[in-house]
């Protein structure tokens, strides 16, 4: 079975561009695209998708229509997924879509969402159950908290950090030891080894992993680097 996608994107080449790239692909099926939040909302009842592309903003606000939309299908439709489609690297826009529980939700910048290859694997990990963050955010969230002083992230090595930022995009340990080239083994003990020093040992569950570390990177210091989110 196709996985079936809602679009909401106020632009109309946005909306064409991704039908196009999306009928390349036999395993997605867009059932419906709209370009503001309540048709978005009123599409997700209607049609029942496994997955919501969505911009950040649309009308009729445009501000933050895309996080709202995600926080009300938890409560109505916690089987839907959510991919925010957004131009904005700004890391409290992935903060505030987590908020309430990280599984089946994705953060991906729209300069990635050309490549259809990126686009579908972050609506299969949603649809898996688990979510996903464009690297670019996790660099910035890194990078912050990296600065912050007496941050137990300066206690990780290079390999570490680099393993931290694996884990913070929702990947597996098998796909942590493709990307770097370890072995499977070397990667759960770089694993321990983070979670020994960020006290997030007793963690396990990969969604949850992925929210705590994200918690963990935005305290003191990401509002400083990131700002706050553009007007």
């Amino acid at each position: 079975m196709p996985v079936r996608l809602a679009l909401g994107d106020d632009s109309l080449i946005v909306r064409e561009g991704l039908r196009q790239l999306l009928a390349g692909d036999p395993g997605m099926e867009l059932v419906a695209a709209v370009g503001d939040y309540a048709s978005l909302k009123e599409a997700c009842d209607r049609e029942r998708p496994d997955v919501v592309l969505a911009d950040i903003r649309m009308p009729p606000t445009q501000t933050d229509e895309g996080i709202r939309l995600a926080a009300e299908l938890r409560e109505s439709h916690p089987e839907i997924g959510v991919v925010i489609l957004s131009q904005f690297a700004d890391p409290m826009y992935a903060l505030a879509l987590l908020e309430r529980g990280s599984d089946r939700r994705a953060y991906l910048l729209k300069e990635r969402v050309h490549n259809r290859a990126e686009l579908t694997a972050a609506i299969r990990a949603v649809v898996q159950g688990e979510s996903m963050i464009d690297p670019k955010i996790v660099e910035v969230l890194v990078h912050a908290r990296g600065q912050a002083e007496h941050s137990p992230l300066n206690e990780l090595t290079a390999r570490e950090r680099e393993v931290l930022g694996e884990i913070a995009q929702g990947k597996s340990n098998t796909a942590i030891a493709d990307s770097l080239f370890l072995t499977k083994r070397a990667v759960e003990k770089h694993i321990n080894a983070i979670f020994l020093k960020l006290g997030l040992a007793d963690s396990h569950d990969v969604s949850k992993r992925v929210k705590a570390v994200l918690i963990l990177l935005a305290e003191s210091g990401v509002g400083a680097a990131g700002g706050p989110p553009p007007a």
